[in-house]
């Protein structure tokens, strides 16, 4: 029965990928004509059309996920009240499946703008998937070592730019930009490979995270922390079109963005203040997430 439902899933997932894609291509053509031709507040216009796409696909695919019940959500929510469609958020989550995305998408639907978020430069090529979030001006970012920077400093300067630049046309329309400051995804073995600061969590990054601030402080409403943990183990791409991940739990705490943030007006001491706050916001992350196993293993 559990293959059934998998194919049943898999079929329906992809399928509205494709069939969202259908006038998101096509708005998007019209689009690129519309920026040749200088009309920049239709093109504005029409990016936030575009947007509506992604409403489309969120809420089919939580309708999905519902009607076959695939997964339990226990959702938790501390100043929800504050959310609002009509303005912009920072969302920053710990990562440790491609499904943190899914379950993202799916469950802040609703309650803040479509999500758009940091994506390696080689998904680009995914078919329908890297096309449909290049056409939505997802900010594409290079995946680099610090040997890669220390040998080529002007590559940070590129990314950077990109960040910018997607941030321009953030401006335009409500926006929540989601990044994974952890760079990637959680592993046994990759947080072995660090000098880890946490025990459920990899060291993050606050450099893309200071970028968005720097482009859009003055419309960032809060900042969206999400802690995402899964009791029964983290899913593959089949066992959850099985129905097979037990439960997903997800922490969303609203903050404030600090006053020290706000004005911090020289960019390096934004950065540094950044990463100060980050590094806070991730202890208390890998608290709870700890408090999480230890609840699992006494049951």
């Amino acid at each position: 029965m559990s293959v059934l439902i998998g194919i049943l899933s898999t079929v329906l997932v992809v399928g509205n990928i494709a069939i969202n894609c259908i006038p998101l291509f096509f708005m998007g053509i019209f689009r690129l004509l519309i920026r040749l031709l200088g009309f920049d507040a239709l093109d504005a216009r029409l990016a936030q059309w575009m947007d509506k796409i992604i409403d489309s696909w969120a809420l089919t695919n939580r309708t999905i996920f519902s009607v076959l019940k695939l997964t339990d959500a226990q959702l938790h929510w501390s100043n929800a009240d504050a959310l609002s469609r009509k303005r912009w958020y920072m969302v920053v989550s710990n990562h440790q499946s491609w499904a943190d995305i899914l379950f993202l998408q799916i469950y802040l639907y609703g309650r803040v703008p479509p999500l758009k978020f940091f994506t390696k430069r080689q998904l680009l090529w995914v078919p329908l998937l890297g096309q449909a979030m290049w056409f939505l001006d997802f900010p594409y970012v290079r995946r680099m070592s610090r040997v890669q920077i220390e040998a080529n400093p002007e590559l940070l300067a590129i990314d950077r730019q990109a960040i910018l630049s997607a941030c321009e046309k953030f401006k335009s329309h409500p926006t929540s930009v989601l990044n994974f400051l952890e760079g990637t995804r959680f592993t046994a073995e990759k947080h072995r490979g660090q000098t880890p600061r946490f025990k459920h969590l990899l060291n993050p990054k606050s450099g893309g995270l200071s970028q968005v601030l720097i482009a859009l402080d003055d419309r960032i409403h809060k900042l969206i922390d999400v802690t995402i943990s899964y009791p029964g183990g983290v899913p593959t791409f089949w066992e959850l079109m099985q129905g097979k991940c037990p439960s997903v739990r997800m922490q969303f705490d609203c903050l404030d963005l600090p006053d020290s943030l706000r004005s911090a007006g020289d960019d390096d001491v934004l950065r540094k203040q950044t990463a100060t706050w980050i590094e806070s916001l991730w202890a208390a992350k890998d608290t709870r997430l700890d408090s999480s196993a230890t609840t699992q293993a006494t049951h």
